[in-house]
């Protein structure tokens, strides 16, 4: 197990209290003063500008201050063929980044494509395909020197017009469904063929680690021109080219991804395997089957199975590595169908309280008792969730935010308000139909368990396969449902991504005409939203997205979960270094064979 913050010796605690204190010591109106030009610019982020970034985005937390926590892995053999399990998918829908809306997916394509950055272990964004990076004194001018001789899989020039290309492509709403994340990005220009020049609208504290990070940035993971003119946009969301240490060999819907060592990569001492074989396995006790008999090496895809943790680390052929996690995990529940409609959020809490659709949604809310729920079908793995901001956003998340919120756990308040919208011990109320993918069938159960006995309705459990799952979440084409976010590091991710009337992820596909928002619509959240992404101050725009958390929980836009952990389990034939070990992701190529 790693460490924990809990483990730093009374000298480590010392250098983590001045690098903390460091770190804070800034005008909030203006978080990049004091920071030279060398320290922002690349091939790395320096630790002190990493630290004050994190700071002024509201996302430090202890664990950055972890010393050691990223090391060189020991010279290991290289070769062979790394088998992966894509824990609870049955298929991998698309690997093109401006249609990709899984954690699942970008852990694949981060072994594929690349980007101008990536984060290591300790979150500090380095350069990928960026050599290095200058940026002028306001923040708002970075120019980008790229890497010299860098090729695609199929053999062409990686030059800064494939950059310009990748940000035009990505902002076209025709193209990209990850465009929202460009907003802050003026313009982009090749000055030659190895620099571009991006201008930013404002100092963002987030640009290198998230916009243009070839992960979870999206956005601007680098494609190929010439491979998309060439193969169409469908079989590039199958096949894509790009410039990263695996190049795709074949990809069968329902079969999985088979890739292999991309000879031509710019860092000659990687990967360290000849081929991964990455195979969808949707059901929870096979993949345990798979993983203990050595049919795998190592787990990605959805987060491992709770259930099957305790028998992982009991297993002494197996590595168990648990950090913080970083999303969260609700249950929704439909506005647009009774028993629980709610055509308009647009009014104080205490009116909505007297509806009966907003009584019956928050009595599912309460009714849940969520200390329970983890410590059953997590296994004591997670924190209780009441809003969409998680612990991994540093001072943004209110750790006693259940003590205050509607949602918080209540039997009985649950049945008044259930017996109030008409449903007393909840006669005549209607069979629910909860929708979930394969590994969220057991604490599904144990949700409708909690609903049968505290207000003694019914529920079936209507299982999906995720590519069918998130479909119908996005077209509002559920009873309840249950899904979560993951790979959130900065409150818009929460915010933006899910709650406000014109998230990506709000119910995009819904009949418009029939329902004016998607699982939720609210415009204070809209707004504060809005504004708090717009917010420099930090004591300021952590007030705005408190405010947002709070509406959002007391409104039951969602009924809010859980924040899970960061699970990574692999057998101990590989080695899988510390340096690889980032949250949220599954990047092999520095893995070995013992």
């Amino acid at each position: 197990m790693r460490r924990t913050p809990q483990d730093l010796t009374p000298q480590e605690q010392i250098k983590a209290k001045e690098a903390l204190k460091e770190a804070y010591d800034f005008d909030p109106r203006d978080p990049l003063f004091g920071l030279t030009k060398e320290q922002m610019s690349g091939p790395r982020l320096s630790r002190r500008a990493t630290l004050r970034l994190l700071a002024a985005s509201g996302a430090l937390t202890a664990m950055h201050l972890m010393p050691g926590t990223v090391r060189n892995a020991a010279a290991q053999s290289r070769g062979g063929n790394l088998v992966a399990g894509w824990a609870g998918v049955g298929e991998i829908v698309t690997l093109d980044p401006a249609q990709i809306n899984q954690v699942l997916q970008f852990q694949i394509t981060s072994n594929v494509l690349g980007g101008l950055t990536h984060l290591n272990a300790d979150l500090v964004a380095e350069g990928d395909m960026a050599e290095s990076w200058t940026v002028d004194e306001d923040g708002k001018e970075i120019i980008f020197k790229l890497r010299e001789g860098v090729t695609f899989h199929n053999g062409d020039p990686f030059t800064s017009e494939d950059v310009v290309f990748t940000f035009n492509r990505s902002k076209d709403p025709d193209q990209s469904i990850n465009g929202g994340l460009l907003a802050n990005v003026a313009s982009v220009e090749a000055v030659n063929d190895l620099e571009v020049k991006f201008i930013l609208s404002n100092p963002q504290a987030s640009f290198f680690v998230k916009t243009t990070e070839r992960a979870s940035g999206r956005a601007l993971t680098i494609v190929s021109r010439g491979a998309l003119e060439s193969m169409g946009a469908a079989q590039y969301g199958l096949t894509p080219v790009g410039t990263g240490p695996f190049r795709v060999t074949e990809h069968v819907l329902g079969q999985g991804v088979k890739m292999e060592a991309f000879a031509d990569y710019w860092d000659s001492s990687r990967p360290g395997v000849d081929t991964i074989n990455i195979i969808p396995i949707p059901e929870t006790e096979p993949l345990g089957a798979a993983m203990e008999a050595g049919d795998i090496h190592i787990i990605g895809g959805n987060p491992v199975p709770a259930e099957l943790v305790d028998r992982f680390v009991a297993n002494d052929d197996l590595v168990v590595d648990v950090i913080g996690g970083n999303g969260f995990q609700s249950l929704f529940i439909n506005p647009w169908r009774d028993p629980f409609k709610v055509s308009d959020f647009d009014k104080p809490v205490e009116q909505l309280m007297e509806e009966p659709g907003f009584q019956v949604r928050l009595a599912l809310a309460k009714a849940i008792d969520r200390e329970r729920l983890i410590e059953l079908a997590l296994f004591g793995r997670g924190v209780p969730a009441y809003g969409s901001i998680n612990p991994a956003m540093g001072f943004f998340f209110e750790d006693d935010l259940g003590d205050s919120s509607n949602q918080r756990f209540d039997v009985e308040e649950a049945r008044r308000l259930l017996a109030a919208a008409g449903f007393p011990n909840g006669d005549g109320f209607p069979t629910l139909t909860l929708k979930a993918g394969t590994p969220q069938r057991r604490e599904s159960q144990i949700i409708a368990d909690m609903l049968k006995n505290a207000l003694n309705i019914s529920i079936n459990i209507d299982i999906k396969e995720f590519q069918v799952l998130v479909p119908e979440f996005q077209a509002v084409d559920y009873d309840l449902l249950r899904i979560g976010s993951g790979g959130d590091f900065d409150p818009d991710d929460g915010i933006v991504d899910f709650l406000q009337t014109n998230s990506r992820l709000n119910g995009a596909s819904r009949d418009k005409d029939a329902m004016p928002f998607g699982n939720f619509g609210e415009k204070d959240v809209d707004e504060l939203g809005a504004e708090q992404s717009r917010t420099v101050d930090l004591e300021q725009r952590r007030e705005l997205v408190r405010k947002v958390n709070r509406i959002t929980s007391d409104k039951v836009a969602t009924a809010f979960l859980y924040h899970p952990v960061d699970t990574l389990v692999h057998s101990k034939a590989i080695n899988f270094p510390a340096e690889s070990r980032i949250v949220g992701l599954i990047d092999m190529d520095r893995v070995t064979f013992n």
